[in-house]
């Protein structure tokens, strides 16, 4: 086999490889060997077929199954002894498309090397850690939201008629063509008027109803409904109605903590305030993680391969373009250039992919299969009913693994890095973080607008 540079500009590569035809003979005689214990043939004991015959009878077919095993040998060999890493597959091609068996094979080989990562002195970099605490404004409010929706009901002075938001509660028995149906009764029901809850065209014939009243609701179930047996069908509800109530205000107290499932308002609380105190590290993470990005952006350059820059510069102009066209929900639209905004937000995003992958396989960072099973559960909520089919659409799909990896890992070497960074903590207002993160938000938004432009 010999290797001769044809290229060698920048970051591109370009090689020609040869292999000989006696290093294809060679590797097609080794499979016949190897395979010659097992073959049987017709006049022949197993394993006594010659060797002339079974090159005959198979080294046709082993030939391409050894010219493809030594072009990736060469290819693999290549890159070890280079220490060369493509940033997209190699381009290969046979070169003398005349070949016939008995003459050599020449493959072109061409592709972009991945760019030598400068060292970090990540101890070097500086970054502010923003901290605000829960206060009891903002307890008192996530209170006042839960108490909302915590909703409680008062009953009505006698003979008050039921209106839209109030509670009633009664007795019903529903009948199709005069038979009672599966399902289709219940005694001391509690139901909201307006809720949507029951079947179009219920609840508003209970308006008006008053405590101790028996009315008839009459209904059509809709032609889409669950129970085939019913779809479409009329039917009459006996209603016997027992308490008419109106909506009340739920008092902030440890009855109300009691239906959120905590035994007093004190635990309630501790649980808000964990809660809120946990989105505001959120949103401080991602300003402290966007100020870091730029840092690096700012400090550690190099090369950049063309083609990986040329496909996100596309990506990011057909994404926006996407964005401004939402009513087009395919690709069957014309093609969309890449302008030099989308090609400077391109070379921000490779850049630092590139260089917190080399940082996360230099610390040897992974995502463990506990932390991609969370992930994957977490994307299957999102399809009810159809979890199943997600989780192996996923196991089938590694390209799909790799999008659900890519932000994992992204995620653990960001915390790598803050761990040797020199980390400052500054205690803000709940207002001050908001700022922080408003003016985080309308950095990324003028960047698009410039791109889209």
């Amino acid at each position: 086999m010999q290797v001769t540079e044809t290229l060698n500009e920048g970051l591109k590569r370009g090689y020609q490889i040869t292999l000989t035809a006696a290093e294809i003979e060679e590797k097609v005689n080794e499979k016949l060997v190897e395979a010659q214990p097992e073959i049987e043939m017709k006049g022949f004991r197993k394993g006594k077929v010659p060797m002339a015959l079974l090159k005959k009878q198979f080294g046709p077919r082993l030939m391409g199954e050894a010219m493809q095993e030594s072009i990736d040998g060469a290819m693999n060999k290549h890159f070890e002894d280079s220490g060369d890493r493509p940033a997209l597959q190699p381009e290969v091609k046979m070169t003398n498309e005349d070949w016939k068996e008995g003459d050599d094979v020449e493959v072109s080989m061409t592709y972009e090397a991945l760019p030598e990562i400068p060292e970090v002195d990540l101890k070097g970099i500086a970054l502010e850690k923003l901290v605000a605490k829960a206060d009891d404004s903002a307890v008192d409010a996530a209170l006042a939201n839960l108490a909302k929706s915590a909703k409680n009901f008062e009953p009505r002075e006698e003979g008050a008629a039921a209106e839209n938001g109030d509670q009633v509660v009664f007795d019903f028995k529903g009948s199709v063509d005069g038979e009672e149906f599966e399902g289709g009764a219940a005694e001391d029901f509690p139901l909201e008027l307006g809720s949507g809850q029951f079947i179009p065209g219920f609840e508003e014939q209970l308006v008006g109803a008053t405590a101790g009243s028996d009315l008839t609701v009459k209904v059509t179930f809709p032609e889409e409904y669950g129970a085939e047996h019913l779809a479409g069908k009329d039917a009459e509800f006996a209603c016997a109605i027992k308490e008419v109530k109106a909506p009340a205000e739920t008092a902030i107290d440890d009855e109300m903590a009691k239906q959120f499932g905590v035994e007093d308002l004190a635990t309630l609380k501790g649980q808000i305030s964990e809660r809120i105190e946990a989105e505001y590290a959120g949103a401080a993470r991602q300003v402290m993680k966007r100020k870091l990005l730029d840092i690096l952006d700012e400090t550690v350059k190099f090369e950049l391969p063309p083609s990986l820059l040329d496909a996100e510069a596309k990506q990011i102009a057909h994404q926006l373009w996407h964005e401004e066209n939402p009513d087009v929900e395919g690709h069957d639209h014309p093609e969309i250039e890449a302008t030099e905004e989308h090609t400077t937000l391109a070379e921000r995003r490779v850049r630092l992919g590139l260089l917190l992958a080399e940082l996360g396989q230099k610390a040897e960072v992974e995502v463990s299969d506990a932390e991609m099973t969370q992930a994957v559960m977490e994307q299957a909520r999102q399809y009810p009913g159809q979890e199943r089919q997600f989780f192996e659409f996923v196991q089938q799909n590694p390209q799909m693994q790799q999008q659900l990896r890519a932000p994992l890992f992204e995620e653990k070497v960001i915390d790598y890095i803050c761990e040797l960074a020199e980390l400052t903590e500054t205690e803000v207002t709940k207002e001050e973080l908001e700022a922080a993160v408003a003016a985080l938000e309308d950095e990324v938004a003028e960047k698009a607008e410039t791109a889209e432009a």
